[in-house]
């Protein structure tokens, strides 16, 4: 069977391409032998599932791996403490069925007193005295993994378990128990307290505090993508320039893995191209990124969801995408702390940014959603779309003219505290309607602040370059202008666009063109 990118469930080194976990596994073993407990709490989608299963495969051969997944327990499992040792029991032996290890016969005896579904009243004690024992007779050391504890997260009786393995962890030296647990899911089992009980967020102890910090990087690397699309390039000599895709596609992911292997899948599959060779390049994966961002898929109604049930972190995602503020990633700032747990931001160099220009634009596309209907110039720039495609060529001149146009007419006579926080928001969202369903254009994390933000829209394969800044004096825009002609350089690029929001009195609004060197800039003044 050939081999393909899977966006569903895990992946498997024979059936998917995949990049190489060899380096991660290694690291997450040192862990294991140093008999470390911890969690791994990562965005959805990130690919813990696939990571956990190679994880027990490596570690099968020299210990006894126990590879749970809460989501096959019901909510029925975890109504009370004698059903959750029901299920748990019934559990285990069914992964132990498949995996077929030596177990001690009164071991798989009590285990299966445990899981009868006729039996009376079990205390949560009585699965870890089974585990001890198992433990103790085991010939080579036992590991635990759960996948999606989330399942149970909301659930006192899951604490109880926790407080349970921290009980055995903090005896293993007197009473035989697991050389490692690892569990993993959305949230930080940590901070579990705060969604059992809301009202006590103080009480933000966890039965889970012995856990290690988990450090391994889950994301792709871009010679992790580049090793990945190596092997398909040996199967299909498509004539790719792989450094070149490879580079494309981390420059737009940042190698978070449901993003890398979509494009990929969407590439491979040749949407809207005769081939493979045509495919793979520069114009077919803009043609998948396009088609990625317009997509509904589990990853982004999760980010919605999650949107619409945190308030302060739509407020503060809003602030980083519009209005230029530098946010400290600060891990002790609850909405950074979510932000982060969810997927929408990282850190760099200190500072909170989103995840990814894919993130990026899907954000962007959401949060102006929900200006469409009280926007002017959204249904100016829907009104007058036709008269800005030339040939099938963006003309960006003359979106620049018309915006001055129309934001003069609507914005002129507003305070400068509104032009600096709205502006360049309503230019995006003038430019909207006009490339949307054939182009998209994403913000640079680099260059957004409360004076500049550069805007790169890809429009059928050509990229297109627009300074937006606001005017702080002749020396600054001289500054802006050298700005943005090294920038044109980064995209190999002579022609670039400027849109200044000036607040000086004696402004000449209009469009005109400024040589520099050998460029040409294309300036815009409201």
């Amino acid at each position: 069977m050939a081999k393909f990118f899977n966006v569903t469930g895990a992946c498997t080194p024979a059936r998917h391409y995949m990049v190489d976990l060899e380096s991660r596994l290694k690291e997450i073993r040192v862990m294991v032998d140093a008999g470390e407990y911890f969690s791994i709490s990562k965005a959805r989608q990130y690919g813990k599932t696939t990571l956990l299963r190679a994880l027990a495969d490596y570690l099968r051969c020299d210990h006894l791996v126990i590879s749970l997944d809460f989501q096959r327990m019901s909510s029925a499992d975890f109504e009370n403490e004698s059903s959750f040792v029901n299920g748990l029991a019934r559990e285990v032996l069914r992964v132990i069925r498949h995996m077929k290890p030596e177990m001690p016969e009164n071991v798989e005896r009590e285990l299966k007193e445990l899981a009868g579904r006729d039996q009376g009243s079990f205390k949560m004690a009585a699965i870890f005295e089974v585990f001890s024992q198992w433990c103790e007779e085991s010939k080579s050391p036992m590991v635990l993994i759960i996948d999606e504890v989330d399942t149970a997260s909301n659930n006192q009786v899951f604490l109880d378990f926790l407080a349970q393995l921290r009980a055995g962890y903090l005896e293993r030296e007197m009473i035989p128990t697991f050389q490692s647990v690892i569990l993993a899911g959305l949230y930080d089992i940590r901070n579990i307290r705060k969604r059992i009980r809301p009202d006590e967020e103080h009480k933000s102890n966890s039965p889970w505090n012995i856990a290690a910090k988990f450090r391994v990087d889950m994301g792709f690397s871009l010679e992790d993508i580049h090793g990945m699309l190596a092997e398909y390039e040996a199967d299909y000599h498509t004539g790719m320039d792989i450094s070149q895709i490879s580079k494309l596609i981390y420059d737009y992911t940042s190698g978070y893995p449901y993003l890398v292997s979509w494009i990929c899948k969407c590439m491979d599959d040749r949407e809207g191209f005769p081939d493979k060779s045509s495919a793979w390049t520069k114009a077919g994966f803009l043609e998948a990124v396009k088609l990625l961002i317009e997509d509904t898929n589990p990853l982004y109604q999760s980010m919605k969801g999650k949107l619409t049930d945190y308030p302060n972190l739509r407020l503060v995602l809003y602030d980083l995408l519009f209005t230029g503020k530098s946010v400290l990633y600060t891990a002790m700032n609850e909405e950074i702390e979510m932000a982060a747990m969810f997927g929408f931001i990282k850190n760099m160099d200190g500072m909170a940014v989103i995840s990814n220009r894919i993130f990026e634009t899907v954000l962007y596309n959401w949060f102006m959603s929900r200006e469409y209907s009280d926007s002017r110039l959204y249904d100016e720039g829907a009104r007058e779309r036709s008269q800005f495609i030339a040939d099938g060529h963006l003309n960006v001149r003359r979106i620049l003219e018309k915006f001055v146009e129309c934001f003069d007419d609507l914005y002129g006579d507003q305070e400068e505290s509104f032009l600096e926080d709205a502006g360049r928001r309503y230019f995006m969202l003038f430019l909207k309607p006009i490339i949307n369903g054939t182009g998209h254009s994403y913000v640079e994390a680099e260059t957004r602040n409360r004076e500049r933000t550069d805007l790169v829209i890809d429009y059928r394969g050509e990229q297109f370059v627009i300074e937006m800044k606001v005017w702080r004096g002749n020396a600054y825009h001289e500054r802006g202008e050298k700005q943005l002609s090294d920038y044109l350089d980064y995209f190999h690029l002579k022609k670039g666009y400027m849109l200044s929001f000036n607040f000086n009195k004696k402004k000449e609004i209009g469009v005109k063109d400024i040589v520099l060197g050998d460029k040409l800039l294309v300036e815009a003044v409201v």
